[in-house]
């Protein structure tokens, strides 16, 4: 019986594959199954722009169908983005917006049999990083210097500095604790399914659809909106109230 479970354990798979290689100004390069499970969400993603925009382009004053399902998205979304925002949410509608929708079909790209791209840490650090960013262009946009060295001095005076090793660690943590979130979760997701799958075989068939629904639409969904609460949450707070 342990040697027949070490032969299901065996078949079990939930790592990333290179699919084949190239050669680039001399280096080695792989092209794995991440990249090609987020071509595949990027055509998706961008056969839905091209038929909403054609949509709403031969809009009705009635939506119906198709347009309708268009327009509450885009409702939602904006609603969410003013709710967290306020004032500067129609800044961010495009990227918080675009930020979700790649996110939320990534972690439930397992539902069509793909391994979700959120799943390699190389797919959610870039995120990240990216928000990171975003988050310091607006401090320097909307703070003096001098602001900006008092936060990080606080709760201390300016002049005792003793604070600010601190404070930088936990602005450098912020873009690691994001894309970690997001990482690990959608991560352990596909384990779980992959080792339900390596070990049960045949014997998982139908009833696995109800930790499918979980692990990947729910939890996928969950994950999606906490990483763009945390994003805006981080940007709203580097704008403060100058605008």
């Amino acid at each position: 019986m342990g040697h027949g479970i070490l032969l299901s354990a065996a078949d079990i798979d939930f790592m990333i594959h290179g699919v084949f290689k190239y050669s680039f100004f001399g280096h080695e390069v792989w092209i794995t199954t991440t990249h090609v499970c987020i071509l595949i969400v990027l055509l998706i993603l961008i056969g839905f722009a091209v038929a909403a925009n054609r949509c709403i382009a031969k809009a009705s004053e009635v939506p119906t169908g198709f347009q309708n399902a268009v327009e509450m998205i885009v409702e939602k979304l904006d609603g969410m983005i003013d709710g967290t925002m306020g004032k500067s949410a129609p800044k961010f509608y495009n990227y918080i917006g675009t930020v979700f929708i790649f996110i939320l079909v990534s972690n439930i790209s397992g539902l069509l049999g793909l391994r979700p791209p959120t799943a390699d840490y190389g797919v959610t650090l870039p995120l990240g990083l990216l928000t990171f960013t975003i988050v310091w262009f607006n401090k320097f946009k909307h703070n003096t210097p001098k602001a900006l060295w008092v936060d990080m001095c606080s709760p201390l005076p300016p002049w005792l500095p003793i604070w600010f090793p601190v404070s930088l660690i936990g602005e450098i943590a912020v873009p690691i604790s994001l894309s970690l979130r997001l990482f690990a979760n959608i991560l352990s997701g596909t384990v779980m399914m992959a080792l339900i799958y390596g070990l049960l075989g045949w014997i998982a068939t139908i009833w696995p659809a109800v930790l499918h629904v979980y692990f990947d639409l729910f939890s996928g969904a969950i994950q999606t909106y906490v990483f763009c609460m945390l994003t805006m949450t981080y940007i709203a707070s580097a704008i403060g109230d100058t605008e």
